[in-house]
């Protein structure tokens, strides 16, 4: 098909960004998208992404370059102004507000409200189901945001910005936390919006969805674009190459598990939040030496609790958990590194790193009294800094020096700084808990490696992941959490799908007591 110029409704021309700290996050870019396309924007963490979106969004200003939209020339001090030329944006995490209905949050801020100060909510309503209807996105005005599911929330960010007049959408990791059967009936809705022309740029790290539903690309690698692609002419592994500038393996090879002595014992465990919703009710498994025991399911099922309660960070109503045999329910965090405990949490910046410490001191954090970094009164600095150095290397952060800010590095780098504390610790049980999520491919196949190389070597590894394709690859056994119950365990994931592993985590199947039991590994 011949493309001509009045085609493009946003071209972005030599875009540079560099901050204060003198880093330059994008290098003369070139970006432009067609009307009535789903156009990709590929590339690792750090590889300027991001920042382009931020700049087209008007959450960052460009340093050099100039951005037309529509055949003129704009310029966006802020997200106000962008949406105002069409443009709209979904972030990873939603921007909803839980105590607020369906229809309230996506017409917060625009319809007139009765006396003053409430929103008018019959309008609301009225207009929530005129544009639901219209862009065939189902979704249920009165109910609360909380009780929704994640695939319904997404499409009240999608309504959020087309009622505010975008037409161009630009989608940030969109499938991150759905099912196999929630992203396919988005699929459907991003093709119905292409049908009526508009724009969609979808950014993501799934290959495999990147081929299925996208028209072009664009990948971009060290803050430069490497090119635009036709997405039906370019393969997943040229893909990955161009990214990353090697040959990349996602498909994990690993030997068939044998597993021994249970490590983790966890037992009947109870918990109900503070809105009195049951997030735990009964879950008992075991996890043992040399074997990873995947925990799947949609998010917001029970998933995260259960970390928090096996690392301190709640406690359970009842129940109990083990490591070999020693109580964590009751033990600090300090006791449960003690018993061989590592833990790679979901939120990193949060409760992964210091951010505004040194690689090194988030590197070496929880080992400075180990006996070799500490001489009595005083630190071994030099041992310090080896150690520091080794792990920089072996686990490829990317970095000027160990002195460098974490603040400073990538989302995949920054990972790579937890999980080369974590795993390095000659740990008995790691606990990675989305340990992949919104970082790169280069990062993901060196982190999935780890972990199948550590279980091998006789570590006891849960893993709770949000992608399904991760969860079955890596797991040797799995449970699915479904409304805080184990709704199946597969022994064997070898045979397993991801169209049955989506039943079991909608609620549209569940395992008989026995079949479930099995995860109890008694004697």
């Amino acid at each position: 098909m011949e493309h001509n110029q009045n085609d493009l409704v946003v071209q972005m021309k030599g875009i540079t960004k560099v901050y204060p700290n003198g880093i330059a996050a994008n290098q003369g870019v070139d970006f432009s998208v067609r009307r009535g396309e789903i156009h990709a924007l590929m590339g690792e963490n750090g590889a300027g992404k991001s920042t382009l979106m931020k700049i087209l969004f008007g959450l960052e200003q460009p340093t050099e370059g100039e951005i037309i939209v529509n055949g003129a020339k704009a310029s966006f001090g802020s997200p106000t102004a962008a949406i105002a030329h069409g443009i709209g944006m979904v972030h990873q995490h939603f921007m909803l507000v839980p105590s607020l209905t369906v229809a309230e949050n996506i017409v917060l801020g625009m319809v007139p409200k009765k006396s003053g100060m409430f929103i008018d909510f019959k309008k609301a309503i009225e207009l929530t189901n005129e544009y639901a209807e219209k862009f065939n996105l189902a979704v249920n005005p009165v109910a609360k945001v909380a009780d929704i599911p994640v695939g319904m929330k997404q499409k009240v960010e999608i309504l959020k910005a087309l009622i505010r007049g975008a037409k161009i959408l630009i989608l940030d990791e969109p499938t991150a936390v759905l099912t196999t059967q929630e992203t396919a009936e988005l699929f459907r809705e991003l093709v119905h919006l292409k049908e009526q022309g508009y724009t969609i740029i979808f950014i993501s790290h799934k290959l495999n969805e990147i081929k299925q539903i996208t028209d072009r690309m664009t990948i971009m690698r060290g803050g430069k674009s490497m090119g635009v692609y036709e997405t039906a002419s370019i393969t997943e592994q040229e893909i990955s190459s161009l990214m990353v500038g090697r040959d990349v393996i996602l498909d994990v090879q690993k030997d068939t598990a044998v597993p021994t002595d249970v490590v983790l014992r966890v037992r009947n465990l109870q918990y109900t939040n503070e809105w009195n919703k049951k997030m735990l009710d009964g879950v008992s498994f075991d996890v043992r030496k040399g074997e990873i025991l995947g925990v799947a399911g949609v998010e917001g099922n029970g998933q995260r609790e259960l970390v928090d309660m096996l690392f301190d960070l709640r406690e359970p109503d009842s129940g109990t958990a083990a490591v070999n045999g020693k109580d964590v329910i009751h033990a600090s965090q300090a006791k449960i590194r003690k018993l061989g405990v590592s833990l790679v949490p979901e939120d990193r910046m949060t409760y992964g790193i210091a951010d505004a410490a040194t690689i090194e001191e988030n590197i070496i954090s929880d080992r400075f009294n180990e006996k070799r970094f500490n001489n009595g009164p005083l630190f071994n600095m030099k041992a310090i800094h080896e150690e520091s150095d080794r792990l920089i290397k072996d686990y490829t952060v990317l970095c000027k020096s160990r002195k460098q800010k974490v603040k400073m590095l990538s989302g995949g780098n920054i990972q790579k700084v937890v999980v080369a504390r974590e795993f390095s610790s000659d740990p008995t049980l790691i606990i990675a808990d989305q340990p992949t999520r919104g970082i790169d491919v280069g990062a993901t196949e060196f982190i999935r490696k780890k972990l199948v190389d550590l279980s091998r070597a006789g570590t006891a590894v849960l893993l709770v992941s949000a992608d399904l394709n991760e969860v079955m690859e890596l797991s040797d056994s799995l449970i699915v959490l479904y409304g805080g119950k184990i709704a199946a365990y597969f022994e064997d994931t070898s045979q397993l799908d991801d169209v049955m592993m989506g039943e079991y985590m909608l609620g549209l199947k569940k395992q008989s007591a026995e079949e479930i039991g099995r995860v109890c590994h008694e004697g």
